[in-house]
């Protein structure tokens, strides 16, 4: 169970990066639209999870790729943007969120078999 600490840090990293892939990031990863579905933050808060929604792409695990090259600059914009309000810059580890697609996917197969 996450500390009120960890939510609240979890949180903020979520708005930020979101803020990131929206405004700053676009230009690098093309015309995708990435959504920040989730931030789990380490007890220590120097690892964050962040699990992305990414659509409309056919390579999914090609794109997370580029994405996780890109950490570093990426971790850097972050810390440009909370310097203010956290000590610690959290390293970034990307995951894919196929939630969606898995729902999609029962819609099909419920729709498909009466």
């Amino acid at each position: 169970m996450e500390s009120t600490r960890q939510q609240k840090y979890a949180r903020l990293v979520q708005k930020e990066m979101a803020d990131i892939f929206q405004s700053e990031m676009g230009h690098t990863f093309g015309k995708v639209m990435i959504t920040v579905t989730q931030v789990r933050v380490s007890p220590d808060l120097g690892v964050a999870k962040i699990y992305i929604s990414l659509f409309p792409v056919e390579d999914k695990k090609a794109l997370l790729e580029r994405i996780k090259e890109q950490s570093w600059d990426i971790r850097h914009r972050l810390g440009q943007r909370i310097r203010k309000q956290a000590r610690i810059v959290p390293e970034l580890m990307f995951f894919l969120d196929d939630s969606l697609d898995y729902a999609e996917r029962i819609n099909e197969l419920l729709k498909n078999n009466p």
